[in-house]
């Protein structure tokens, strides 16, 4: 008689738990190097948005350098901080009326510190070399010397003052897409002018000494790729026409560093 057979289920082999073994193991495989892809992803995307914060600030390193070096700031016109402390202030109040993407909203703060940074080593410099006893401040309200004050206290009483006007102004209109629409093509408008003031100063003196070339090919680097990242990120209009005008600018002042050397080459 042939034994009888067991009732129920007979238990696995030992290849069958090899097998399920080594699947788990490829499967926990499987999903650490996704969850290490999507890290790499995440980072990548990051990348973009930490250049758009940071790399507005870095064409003024060299001309902060260069100031500092030579102790001497009549090379760089301070309108161009004039015009990036005001962009930059009224582009966060556009944020409050229209919310755009929060990087944009970071580079402002980020910008506007550069701007005061840079506006505190002027100040300095140009009072160590100054040998007149005269001093301008913004309480003389003389329009003649308007954001060529002697001391760096007045260009942030100044921020100040502009800061609370706006936030009256656009605490009263909030509600308004059409004043809100203006605040940001005026931010914009504004900041496509940061050129303007440098590219007078060198036609004026019909020379770009002093100036930083470094800052204005990084000034094109980096509206370039702004003005790039705008579209691909389909921010509101005015940010890449902007972008547009300055990269122009840009290229003009570019123009005039090999315009004023030649000339000066020329000269026997």
């Amino acid at each position: 008689m042939p034994p009888a057979e067991r009732d129920g289920p007979s238990e696995p082999s030992y290849r069958d738990t090899d097998q399920d073994t080594s699947s788990n193991v490829k499967n926990s495989v499987a999903m650490e190097n996704l969850r290490d892809t999507d890290v790499y992803l995440s980072l990548l995307s990051w990348l973009p948005s930490c250049v758009m914060v940071f790399g507005g600030v870095i064409p003024y390193i060299p001309q902060y350098l260069q100031i500092k070096r030579t102790a001497n700031a009549e090379g760089f016109s301070t309108r161009v901080c004039l015009i990036l402390l005001i962009a930059n202030i009224l582009r966060i109040f556009f944020w409050f009326g229209k919310f755009f993407e929060l990087t944009l909203l970071m580079q402002s703060f980020v910008m506007i510190t550069a701007m005061l940074a840079l506006l505190h080593l002027c100040c300095t410099t140009q009072a160590a070399n100054k040998v007149s006893t005269k001093r301008h401040f913004l309480t003389d309200f003389d329009l003649q010397y308007f954001w060529n004050w002697s001391h760096f206290e007045d260009y942030v009483l100044c921020c100040l003052c502009f800061t609370v006007l706006c936030t009256f102004i656009t605490y009263l209109f909030i509600e308004s897409k059409f004043f809100i629409e203006g605040v940001g093509l005026i931010a914009i408008l504004t900041e496509a002018m940061l050129g303007v003031p440098q590219l007078l100063q060198n036609f004026h003196y019909q020379s770009t000494k002093g100036m930083s070339v470094k800052m204005v090919i990084l000034w094109t680097a980096g509206d370039i790729f702004k003005t790039g990242y705008f579209i691909i990120n389909e921010t509101p209009v005015q940010f890449w026409l902007c972008g547009s005008l300055q990269i122009f600018i840009d290229v003009a002042i570019l123009l005039q560093v090999l315009l004023y050397r030649q000339r000066r080459n020329k000269i026997p």
